[in-house]
């Protein structure tokens, strides 16, 4: 095998990792999930949160699971930089009827097939957009954010 291949296994295998993990969620598999993520992983909601150690962010996932009714993710960009990949998607909440759709871009740092940095930044006005616009779809369903689940290789 060249060395290029390799390399250019490593970079989609890296991707992987976080789309895998992205894809856990969304399943609302949190074993795997949890499997894709370092012991030490720091977890950065930006402007919100910062949890550090997969037993925390487990915890946190837990109970996001039990409220949450579904999680959906629109794939919009994917890059990756060495071990550092780059994620721009809309998440879909769901809370009942309540569909909050908005914007995210996720930093993700990969190493040894591990995410160790996890870091989402949003816009707070396109949250407050996106929790309007669902408390209108829980009335009129058909301005309901569609399913977006899609996070195509």
């Amino acid at each position: 095998m060249a060395l290029s291949s390799g390399r250019a296994e490593t970079r989609a295998q890296l991707k992987d990792v976080v789309l895998d993990f992205l894809e856990a969620l969304h399943n609302d598999d949190l074993q795997t999930a949890l499997d894709l993520v370092d012991e030490q992983i720091e977890y950065v909601n930006v402007s919100v949160s910062r949890t550090r150690g997969k037993r925390r962010l487990a915890k946190g996932l837990e109970a996001s699971s039990r409220v949450l009714g579904g999680f959906d993710v629109l794939l919009v960009n994917i890059a990756q930089n060495g071990d550092i990949v780059l994620i721009e998607r809309f998440d879909t909440l769901k809370l009942g009827p309540l569909w909050t759709k908005f914007w995210v871009f996720g930093r993700f740092e990969v190493k040894n097939g591990r995410i160790t940095v996890w870091r989402d930044s949003f816009d707070l006005f396109n949250v407050a957009v996106g929790t309007a616009r669902a408390f209108l779809g829980a009335l009129i369903p058909a301005l309901r954010p569609k399913q977006t689940h899609q996070l195509g290789r």
